[in-house]
């Protein structure tokens, strides 16, 4: 037996790496801001923003202003208190510079700099400092005014005096490094509805937004506030809102019909959380909750909103109880029953507060689940105790849901049995795969019967199933789910898919990781896109949030030089420019529009729109599902006055198949 030789062990302190300062920001910075991509250039600005607004919070100041500047430069004024500049006993240096360049360090972490803020990890400026070529921070405060530059996390000055200020503040103007970011640009309307949102959620703050991009504006730096500076070309949105809560319900609900008169709101202090919380019913099957934390939405939710369903549905179901306005046979409500039609917004501010992960997308906090049910369920029983007109209509909308969850659980037992899911007893229309492996199976959703034929001809037999559907499917934004089962349409999409719907819905039975809607180029294919996309946000989101669902791209034209074909194109820009550089070498070119997918043959839709190698896919995401809800609401419900206006407003951005 011979012995086996142990290589030796080099591994010394050599080896440990130690990342001093802000490296480890640069070297690892996703774990701070989540991407480098436009959701981390949009996190900077947020991190910025949220040290004004938390300084508004405290009760020290009233007016945020944000101005995108060329270069991609960000500048973020407040009129607080101003950053301390004092020496830091500590780290032995300013106040300002040790909140600049290091982690963990600000007014956050106890004593009374903040009662209340949004950013516990600390993290904000210096993180942005350290992902920016260059930070430049200006302090107001005590009669004079301070300041220092920064270059990727690293001081370049001293904080120096640079004279006296009237002005209470900090300005902090920042440009995003890109050798992290590979772009960097800024969405205008993502960031007005970012801070509509927050001036709806701190009464009496105003949040101007200043779009000086393209202006050559030169700012002068001793100012401070440029609003009023401004010529009327450049683009400014600014935002104030008294009534809080409330005016943002109104403002989610304004295309909906009110089931009651009176919107509920409440805002009271339990055990250090300060709860606020505003709702109102509509006569609608989906619900809108927004969770807020220190005024940071929380968009997978939280102990907050757990404790708010808890005391909904409990409140509701004693009231109900009591007075004796639900059926015994009928038993009591359940979350789902109270849920619909409910547009709420819960705010919770926490001294001490916890979120799960950096980008803090869900509320860990377990003292907030206690406050907000205890908060909650008082102030509630009581409204529906003082207002018994709203009560009695509320009661009716989740016996209504009651009795729709129990017909649609009949139509599902009816249409989902045992043998569908498992594959047999599929649609008659449906030309399935051959690979029963999801992950390489692909299911085509194509309009109509010609269509469909010439796709099941031009597939991949062992990776594409094509199912083919007749004109447009019922809309399914106001539809329950037992009517929408009794559309043969939909019931075939539902048993392709092989999840299930509604509370039986399991993403891990899905027999295809890519759902590809394919329909004509032209309006009547828009609608029904549009159709078949509201049935997968109402009913399938989580299909749509794990990326499985795309819509293909078919070609708009074939252009063919003489016998040959030249190219396929995909827009009017594309075929001008192939036509502009062929002109001058033949005139013997030739341009085929195509208006559906069906004047293709079975050879030109598979090169051209399924083969894998060659097609342009669209993959369907929801970055914003309150913002897209509203305007699926808007699009395919029934306030016409709304659409109306939505068509009106947005008629320039529409792309015309005329």
């Amino acid at each position: 037996m011979t012995e086996k030789k142990i290589k030796t062990n080099k591994y010394r302190a050599s080896d440990i790496t130690v990342l001093e300062g802000l490296e480890p920001v640069r070297k690892r910075p996703g774990m701070y801001i989540g991407t480098t991509g436009l959701d981390g250039i949009h996190h900077l600005v947020v991190e910025i923003f949220d040290n004004g607004r938390d300084e508004a919070m405290g009760g020290f100041a009233n007016h945020v202003e944000i101005a995108l500047l060329s270069k991609g430069r960000v500048r973020v004024v407040d009129n607080g208190r101003g950053i301390p500049v004092d020496k830091h006993k500590q780290t032995k240096v300013s106040a300002l510079e040790t909140i600049m360049t290091t982690l963990h360090a600000g007014g956050k972490f106890g004593g009374e700099g903040y009662k209340i803020s949004g950013g516990l990890h600390g993290v904000g400026a210096s993180v942005v400092n350290a992902l920016s070529s260059y930070t430049e921070a200006r302090v107001h405060r005590d009669g004079q005014q301070y300041v220092q530059e920064y270059s990727k996390g690293k001081k370049t000055a001293s904080v120096k005096k640079i004279g006296p200020s009237v002005f209470n503040g900090t300005i902090i103007t920042f440009e995003p490094d890109s050798s992290i970011f590979p772009e960097i640009s800024y969405d205008w309307e993502r960031l007005i509805k970012h801070m509509r949102e927050q001036a709806y959620l701190v009464k009496g703050l105003r949040i101007t937004l200043i779009d000086a991009r393209q202006a050559g504006i030169k700012f002068d730096e001793n100012k401070t506030f440029f609003l009023k500076d401004l010529k009327p070309e450049v683009p400014t949105s600014s935002f104030y809102f008294e009534g809080g809560l409330v005016s943002l319900i109104k403002f989610y609900n304004a295309s909906q019909k009110a089931v009651h008169k009176n919107i509920f709101y409440v805002e009271k202090e339990s055990e250090g959380v300060s709860v606020e919380i505003a709702l109102q019913y509509v006569d609608d099957i989906s619900s809108r909750i927004l969770p807020f934390a220190n005024n940071i939405y929380n968009p997978e939710g939280g102990t907050h909103l757990t404790g708010f369903k808890t005391a909904l549905t409990r409140t509701i179901n004693n009231y109900a109880n009591t007075n004796k306005l639900s059926k015994e046979k009928d038993g009591n409500f359940t979350g789902d029953d109270v849920l619909e039609g409910l547009s709420a917004v819960i705010s919770v501010k926490l001294r001490e507060i916890q979120f799960e992960g950096q980008t803090k997308g869900r509320l860990g906090s377990t003292e907030a689940r206690g406050a907000v049910e205890t908060v909650f369920s008082e102030s509630l029983g009581a409204f529906l105790e003082e207002n018994p007109d709203d009560a009695k209509s509320i009661i009716g909308k989740a016996s209504l849901a009651l009795k729709a969850r129990k017909a649609a659980k009949a139509a599902k037992d009816s249409v989902l049995r045992k043998g569908a899911l498992e594959g047999s007893g599929l649609p008659g229309k449906l030309a399935d795969c051959q690979s029963k492996n999801p992950a390489e199976s692909e299911l085509f959703i194509v309009e109509g019967d010609s269509a469909g034929g010439t796709t099941k001809s031009g597939r991949d037999r062992r990776t594409q199933a094509v199912l083919p559907i007749r004109g447009k499917i019922l809309n399914v934004e106001r539809a329950r789910l037992g009517k929408m089962l009794s559309s043969e349409q939909i019931k075939n999409i539902v048993i392709a898919l092989g999840t299930a719907i509604g509370d039986t819905f399991e993403i891990e039975n899905l027999r295809y990781h890519k759902i590809i809607i394919a329909a004509d180029a032209d309006v009547d294919g828009a609608h029904i896109r549009t159709l078949i996309l509201t049935l997968f946000y109402r009913y399938f989101k989580e299909i749509i949030d794990g990326g499985y669902l795309y819509i293909a791209q078919p070609p708009l034209y074939k252009i063919e030089k003489g016998k040959k074909i030249l190219a396929y194109v995909f827009s009017d820009e594309e075929k001008e420019a192939i036509l502009l550089r062929e002109k001058a070498d033949s005139d013997k070119l030739s341009t085929q529009r195509y208006k559906g997918l069906g004047e293709m043959n079975a050879d030109e839709l598979w090169q051209t729109t399924m083969n894998p190698e060659n097609r342009v896919l669209k993959q369907v995401t929801v970055k914003d599902a309150a913002e897209a809800d509203r305007v699926f609401d808007i699009l395919m419900g029934t306030d016409v006055p709304s659409r109306k206006s939505f068509i009106q407003t947005n008629a320039k951005l529409a792309n015309l198949d005329i």
